[in-house]
């Protein structure tokens, strides 16, 4: 794939091609999703000491089977394939009772991942070694999320570095999920042309009517770092906006919404009622699931401000998303070229698009 310009002036946005291929998009997979961290769950999946819970890594896109668990040495993941015959281990959230036993042939493993005993090994030579444990699987934690990666080109800290300088204020930790506030979205369009709509607000006035009433959009302002981007949303007059502490950079601004990406596929959108976590799924080169989570912490103000009805402005990114799906899978169009002012956020992500897929 051509590599994108860092010069944002000079530069063309990622070609029509890169959202239409699915041969591109299956080198997407593997280049860019095993290489980076996805939010799987929160804490609130492993309550107890030896609490298990069980998942595909992406889905059906990318469905390698693991499993978080509670031990004494914290939250680990390990590979949720027996070592003996490649059977899962774990169908669903569970309590261990002391060990992890496998339903085939019943070869066993401590909650630390560790080999404990397999029946009718006597005779076996160099038995048990190191390949008989569970493989340990990259995981961390950011306050009361869960997050997984395959083969980390960078760490979780350093993904959430900005986030934490410019939000740690808030109790993040004690933010409540609300299933009645979340919803998932299958919106027929690749997973990048969804990010790339979130990552500038240039649409804003043409799109979200509503929402544009509410922002001061003269005043948006966009902040790129190494794997993550920041638009800040400032509030009009009068609209309901954070009551920021003096340690905040934005302390005595109208700051309606702080709206964090996360390559590749995160979106961390801070109200003043609390957070709405999207999760963007690829499914194929044309279609995405998109998973939205409300962890709330002030309920009095969810239905003020920019982040009073998310589902509409959901919906009205969705239908010019999946105009545009149309639009680039055209044999006449080639690639664009960016706003400057206004489409910093983008560019950065196809930046990181273009080294990804180039490793």
């Amino acid at each position: 794939m051509k590599k994108i310009n860092k010069n944002i002036t000079e530069a063309a946005t990622l070609p029509g091609t890169f959202y239409a291929s699915e041969t591109t998009f299956e080198k997407t997979i593997e280049n860019v999703f095993a290489k980076s961290w996805q939010l799987i769950t929160d804490n609130s999946s492993l309550k107890e000491n030896n609490s298990a819970f069980p998942f595909n890594f992406m889905g059906d896109v990318l469905p390698e089977p693991l499993f978080f668990i509670k031990n004494n040495k914290g939250v680990q993941c390990f590979s949720n394939v027996c070592t003996h015959r490649g059977n899962i281990l774990i169908d669903e959230p569970t309590l261990i009772n002391k060990k992890i036993v496998c339903g085939y042939h019943g070869k066993s493993f401590d909650a630390c991942g560790k080999f404990n005993f397999m029946p009718k090994s006597e005779g076996m030579k160099n038995f048990p070694c190191e390949q008989d444990d569970l493989p340990l699987i990259p995981s961390a934690q950011w306050r009361q999320f869960l997050f997984a990666s395959l083969d980390p080109s960078f760490s979780l800290a350093e993904l959430m570095k900005e986030v934490e300088e410019r939000v740690g204020w808030m109790p993040i930790e004690s933010f409540k999920y609300r299933a009645d506030l979340s919803k998932d979205y299958l919106v027929d369009a690749n997973w990048a042309l969804y990010c790339d709509n979130f990552l500038e607000g240039f649409h804003i006035p043409f799109i979200h009517k509503d929402l544009n009433a509410i922002l001061d959009y003269k005043n948006y302002d966009v902040e790129t770092f190494r794997y993550s981007s920041l638009q800040i949303g400032y509030g009009k007059e009068g609209e309901d906006c954070f009551d920021l502490p003096n340690t905040s950079s934005e302390y005595g601004k109208n700051i309606a919404a702080y709206y964090f990406w996360l390559f590749p596929n995160l979106m961390l959108n801070f109200y003043p009622w609390g957070l709405s976590v999207n999760i963007i799924t690829p499914l194929s080169s044309k279609q995405t699931k998109v998973e939205f989570k409300s962890y709330v912490w002030d309920e009095s103000k969810l239905d003020l401000g920019a982040g009073a009805d998310l589902h509409k402005v959901e919906l009205e990114d969705e239908e010019i998303v999946q105009k545009v799906q149309k639009g680039v899978a055209s044999r006449f169009y080639k690639h664009g070229r960016f706003s400057p002012s206004m489409e910093q956020g983008v560019h950065h992500f196809h930046l990181l698009i273009s080294e990804f897929m180039g490793k």
